[in-house]
């Protein structure tokens, strides 16, 4: 069974839906990280201008102490961090007293220490200030790590020695980052059903005259020769039906002149074999009186004399099978059925034929069927006079009724036909090697008129010889 992928219009929705989910993952992911960018940087920038703003105003002593300075005090760093520090944040500084330079100061804040500061960020925080993002206890953090510089009265920056780490939460911006998915995916899907209702309406449009191709090449297949479809449009499915219409026209001349032809062909073969009948019916009529008198003739212009009798044999029963094909041709053979007991009908055939010594018949007295007897007749006998000619005895006939219908088998016990010749031997004019010399017309005069009762007739070999089978359906 074909699965639904596999269609046309599989092909086309899988791609639509593909393409539409590439291109809203790639919109939302675009507009997500711009978003994001954009939002912490600012918390970035406000972060740091923060700072800045704060330690531009501190007055803690701190570096080259002016005269009459102290030391800062822990209050004065506690301040300090305190100047510093965002809500829910945390600041941590680290001092060098320039005083005493291999003398470090570390001032921890709440659950922060200088452990939590990358090494990075504080190597870059000694020259300038520096940001990092950086998650602690799975919590995002921004990190503001600067040096803290103290301006002389002259105007002159200092450097402190302090440098401060200012721990800034982004749990706002991440809040607000994951309410942004929420949309973001919400729009992804109303995305991609759009796409796959465009898809639908597209597979539709598009396929709709490919299905209308299909049943006109169907109908066309089937013998209406005048199917045409109707042409809208400009484009590629446009171009294709008006092909089609042309292939379909000339198709139609085409089958015309060929029924035309074997029309003309089928009355010339009529027409001959009934002009034939007229001499042969004379010649017929010499020929008892010709017999009579071949007896009495030398042996030389008696044997010429048989040849000619064997041979108007021959040319009236081919007359006559060419006539009977021609019937089957036209359409004009026709079965007049009747109520027939098989055995006497078979026997009939062989004693007009003169075969009955030659032809065993088992066939059980008082089988009945309802069939044409005259085409049986002639299926029989073409069955039985090819097992004579080409077979070897005994010759066997047999005959059965079945829950199917009528089965009737001849068999001869012969060399039998070459199986490359078995799927040819109910052909026309076809004669099996060395086999034939007759018309060739027996055996598919015999098929066709089984094939008018409904029936079949196969063929298949023995060992030894070969089995011809008739079934004839009940009526």
């Amino acid at each position: 069974m074909r699965r639904i992928y596999t269609g046309l219009r599989g092909r086309l929705v899988i791609t639509f839906t593909l393409i539409a989910i590439a291109a809203s993952s790639l919109v939302a992911g675009i507009g997500y990280e711009l978003v994001k960018t954009r939002v912490i940087e600012r918390a970035e920038q406000v972060a740091v201008g923060d700072v800045r703003d704060t330690l531009e105003g501190i007055r803690v002593p701190i570096g080259g102490l002016w005269p009459g300075e102290t030391p800062p005090t822990d209050s004065e760093i506690d301040e300090l961090q305190k100047s510093l520090r965002t809500p829910n944040g945390a600041v941590v500084v680290r001092y060098e007293d320039p005083r005493s330079p291999r003398e470090e100061y570390l001032y921890p804040d709440g659950d922060f220490s200088m452990s939590d500061v990358p090494t990075d960020l504080v190597i870059e925080a000694d020259r300038r200030m520096a940001v990092k993002r950086q998650r602690i206890n799975g919590r995002m953090w921004l990190i503001v790590g600067t040096p803290v510089w103290r301006i002389e009265p002259i105007h002159t920056a200092q450097p402190t020695g302090m440098s401060v780490f200012a721990f800034v939460p982004l749990s706002e911006e991440e809040q607000l980052l994951n309410d942004l998915r929420q949309p973001l995916a919400a729009a992804g899907a109303i995305m991609l059903c759009i796409a796959l209702a465009v898809a639908l309406l597209s597979a539709r449009r598009v396929l709709l005259p490919v299905r209308r191709l299909g049943s006109a090449a169907r109908a066309l297949g089937a013998g209406h020769l005048d199917t045409r479809l109707p042409v809208h449009g400009q484009d590629e499915l446009a171009e294709l039906t008006a092909t089609f219409n042309d292939t379909a026209a000339a198709l139609e001349r085409s089958v015309s002149e060929l029924r035309a032809l074997e029309a003309m062909s089928r009355r010339f073969v009529a027409d001959v074999s009934h002009e034939l009948r007229t001499p042969l019916t004379a010649m017929t009529a010499v020929t008892d009186m010709l017999s009579d008198e071949a007896d009495h003739l030398p042996s030389e212009p008696a044997e010429a004399v048989r040849l000619v009798l064997r041979e108007i044999e021959r040319l009236r029963t081919l007359v006559e099978q060419l006539i009977e094909a021609s019937r089957f041709d036209s359409g004009t053979a026709t079965l007049h059925l009747d109520s027939v007991n098989v055995a006497d009908a078979v026997s009939d055939c062989l004693e007009v034929r003169g075969w009955l010594d030659k032809v065993r018949v088992n066939v059980p007295q008082g089988l009945t069927f309802s069939l044409d007897p005259r085409r049986f007749d002639v299926i029989v006998a073409n069955l039985v006079g090819n097992a004579l000619r080409h077979g070897e005895p005994p010759v066997v006939v047999t005959a059965r009724s079945t829950p199917n219908g009528l089965e009737v088998k001849v068999r001869d016990h012969g060399k039998g036909i070459p199986t490359s010749d078995l799927p040819h031997v109910f052909n026309r004019f076809y004669k099996a090697g060395a086999r034939g010399d007759g018309s060739g017309l027996g055996l598919s005069i015999a098929r066709a008129n089984a094939h008018l009762h409904g029936g079949t007739i196969s063929v298949r070999p023995q060992e030894p010889g070969t089995l011809f089978t008739v079934w004839l359906p009940p009526a």
